[in-house]
């Protein structure tokens, strides 16, 4: 008997410390990210990868509350889509976003929306980002709160990297 709880008890400490540093899901509570992410999807976030790497635009994050949020107070995390990098100048202008930086050598580059035919919605006022600071909106641009009202955030508030849509199954997915 005693060894089947030691079993238990190592299989358990692996499965917090798998869940608190490499992998988590998450439930998608609002429609700021529709259609990529729908109410009640299940998502799977990788908690490691960007210890290997940096963010990139185009990432799909999840981050927790960032100060100035408005969701509910029992949102403890949040998920967007990357916009802007650090030391990036971004603004919008006729419904288009564009940034320029060091990651565009400079140039302006024009940031494709995340499904063809979205708006815009509110605009985004010209901001150069900070070192860790990163610009991120919902795929839903005309219903998510996002840097557009409560600023960019920092780096260190991410948890992760969305690399899946675990649930419903019918609409699993790779990101």
């Amino acid at each position: 008997m005693g060894e089947w709880a030691a079993v238990l008890v190592v299989a358990l400490a692996v499965a917090l410390a798998v869940r608190a540093f490499v992998v988590q899901t998450f439930y998608i509570p609002s429609p700021s990210m529709e259609p990529t992410l729908m109410v009640g999807d299940r998502i799977l976030v990788d908690k490691l990868s960007y210890h290997l790497h940096g963010v990139h635009r185009g990432d799909i994050i999840v981050f927790s509350r960032p100060p100035g949020e408005r969701a509910s107070s029992n949102v403890q995390d949040l998920v967007k889509r990357v916009v802007g990098l650090p030391d990036e100048t971004i603004w919008s202008s006729d419904g288009n976003v564009f940034v320029q930086g060091p990651d565009t050598k400079n140039k302006v580059i024009e940031v494709p929306e995340p499904v063809p035919g979205t708006q815009l919605g509110p605009p985004i006022t010209r901001q150069t980002l900070g070192p860790n600071q990163y610009f991120v909106m919902g795929d839903n641009r005309t219903n998510s709160d996002d840097s557009r009202f409560f600023g960019p955030i920092s780096g260190n508030l991410i948890v992760g990297k969305v690399v899946m849509r675990i649930w419903p199954i019918t609409a699993m997915r790779f990101f």
